[in-house]
């Protein structure tokens, strides 16, 4: 199995137990889980001060362990932007780790990708993940093992049949093809803090999938119109969303949900825009080579991503 190094470098671990659960839960499965010595130090609302996190993420770069796992998102990268290791994280990627999470780590990934053109995994994160008392979910599990063993080489959802009514052209008996596009993207709401600065890659002609929870459908819309007025969805080849949770309608919405968000950014672009894709905070996602060239592939309601 796969040596994994497990550090903070965003929000700080307020769930111990549920922290302990997880690295045994690693174990049990044969991974030599690594901690880093500042995973459970707190500072306001994050895992230390942003030199302790700084460091946190020198120290997994450093590691050499094939798979290096944040605790939980959150809130933290953002602000050490311009001092990460770039180099010493771009030597790791050539060594052969894997930078995985998803949320808060998002901000990590773009700016890695647009300072270095190094590729990393949107996946799962420690306490998201593997921290629940009931096992995990099977297909989290398995994508997660197959990273480790280092035989992933796609994954595939089941389009809702409102997608192909939406978009025809999907639907043709040869299938629906975008051929080596680079696949990009991640938190909605990270992604769009990063509009504007260095940080965020300039991707043309790519795959931009998206996820985020909390948001209110109308917070979403507006970080979609922000993407539409930047020229930045115009650009891409397929955008390709995944859940959308954790938020509560008030009767205010007067039938205004997330469909019709999903309704008016249909009516803004004109490249297909898929959804279902199993992927973000949710027990049942995907692995993602975020920043690798990936086809994807429309068959009927299948939907696939190869990378292999």
């Amino acid at each position: 199995m796969s040596h994994l190094y497990v550090y903070s470098p965003s929000g700080a671990v307020r769930d111990r137990p549920g922290f302990k659960r997880a690295v045994k839960r690693l174990q049990a499965l044969g991974h030599e889980v690594e901690i880093d010595p500042d995973a459970l130090v707190s500072a306001q609302r994050f895992a230390g001060d942003d030199a302790t996190r700084l460091a946190a993420i020198g120290r997994a770069a450093a590691s050499r362990a094939e798979v290096l796992l944040t605790t939980r998102g959150g809130y933290g990268l953002t602000r050490l932007l311009p001092s990460l290791p770039y180099a010493a994280i771009q030597s790791s990627i050539e060594r052969g780790s894997a930078w995985v999470g998803l949320s808060d780590f998002t901000a990590l990934q773009l700016a890695v990708l647009a300072q270095t053109g190094g590729s990393t995994w949107a996946g799962p994160a420690l306490l998201e993940d593997w921290a629940a008392p009931g096992p995990p979910d099977e297909i989290m599990q398995a994508c997660f093992e197959d990273l480790c063993a280092g035989v992933g080489e796609g994954s595939g959802w089941r389009l809702p049949a409102a997608d192909l009514r939406a978009h025809p052209e999907l639907a043709q008996a040869e299938g629906w093809s975008v051929e080596a596009a680079a696949l990009w993207g991640g938190n909605l709401s990270v992604l769009c803090s990063l509009v504007g600065t260095p940080y965020l890659p300039a991707i043309d002609g790519g795959i931009l999938f998206l996820e985020d929870v909390g948001e209110h459908p109308y917070r979403i819309e507006r970080m979609l119109s922000q993407l539409l007025h930047a020229g930045l969805l115009q650009r891409q080849r397929a955008i390709v969303l995944g859940a959308f949770n954790r938020y509560q309608l008030t009767p205010h919405d007067r039938g205004y949900k997330l469909a019709s968000v999903l309704q008016w950014l249909r009516s803004q672009v004109s490249v297909p825009v898929l959804t279902g894709l199993p992927f973000g905070h949710v027990p049942t996602k995907v692995l993602l080579p975020l920043g690798r060239p990936v086809q994807l592939l429309v068959q009927g309601r299948d939907c696939l991503l190869f990378w292999g």
